[in-house]
């Protein structure tokens, strides 16, 4: 099975980058771009007996090394 992981920083922690990046739209005329926020998707091939067992392994390596729980959060897709 296929997991989808999106990360993505929390809500309350400065973006720099998604800064920079909404910045550049509105030099290029994208003036209806309000916000962007940057992240990081990763896709992993799960070897697992169902979509829950997927999701459970999905979460744990996320929890432990695809994302910061300090700064960011994150939601998978099997």
């Amino acid at each position: 099975m296929r997991a989808r992981v999106f990360v993505t920083l929390k809500p309350s922690v400065f973006d720099p980058q998604g800064t920079t990046v909404t910045e550049a739209l509105h030099s290029l005329g994208y003036d209806t771009v309000k916000d962007v926020r940057q992240g990081k998707y990763f896709e992993l091939e799960i070897e697992a007996a169902s979509a829950d067992e997927a999701r459970r392994l999905a979460s744990e390596a996320a929890d432990k090394l695809l994302a910061n729980p300090v700064i960011e959060s994150y939601r998978i897709e099997i």
